[in-house]
């Protein structure tokens, strides 16, 4: 992407990205990490329900129907939501190198207009590994998953431990997501955005 910043840019040594041996298969559905996630959880009425699915090596692929609820100006999709999408997206990725990793940072170019009623189509990867950070693009197309890009973005993610989640979130949700007897709803829970 061009105007990257250097904060985006992976420094000389970062490693390759190496997908996870327990990683979900290439075509599998990711679910929801958690009911009340906006970006992908049943559990928010005007939530995106963004349906992702493990690629190849380290990428995922995600849909979303823009919904009246979604819009900004008049007919088309709020900007935030765009990037709320990108950024579910690009969380998604850490499930394929199963570590829980947040946003840190998200700079996002809007390339055209995406109407309401438009299913867009998303396609992260992970480009990078140095350490704790983790660093992807994505990319969101209409028309189709080779139609023309309507937003891009490049992102840093941060690996954080279960802790980050547990000490900064609400404690009624908190004990919920840890009281569910499956295991891996429970682990999925604290798998992305804070």
């Amino acid at each position: 992407m061009s105007g990257t910043t250097s904060a985006l840019t992976p420094p000389p040594g970062a490693r390759k990205p190496v997908r996870h041996p327990e990683a979900p298969a290439p075509g599998e559905l990711l679910g929801a990490h958690y009911e009340h996630c906006f970006g992908c959880g049943d559990g928010q009425p005007h939530g995106l329900h963004l349906m992702a699915r493990a690629g190849e090596g380290v990428t995922v692929t995600a849909e979303f129907t823009v919904q009246p609820a979604h819009q900004g100006a008049p007919g088309l999709a709020h900007g935030g939501v765009l990037a709320t999408a990108l950024d579910e997206t690009l969380g998604a990725l850490s499930w394929l190198l199963r570590v829980i990793a947040v946003t840190g940072r998200l700079e996002t170019d809007y390339v055209r207009p995406v109407p309401v009623g438009t299913v867009l189509h998303l396609q992260s990867e992970v480009t990078a590994v140095d350490g704790r950070k983790i660093y992807s693009t994505a990319t969101g197309r209409i028309g189709g998953p080779d139609g023309p890009v309507a937003i891009r973005a490049d992102a840093l993610f941060v690996e954080v431990k279960v802790d980050h989640f547990i000490d900064n979130g609400r404690p009624e949700e908190i004990r919920a997501a840890m009281s569910d007897p499956d295991q891996v709803r429970r682990a999925r829970a604290f798998e992305v955005n804070p």
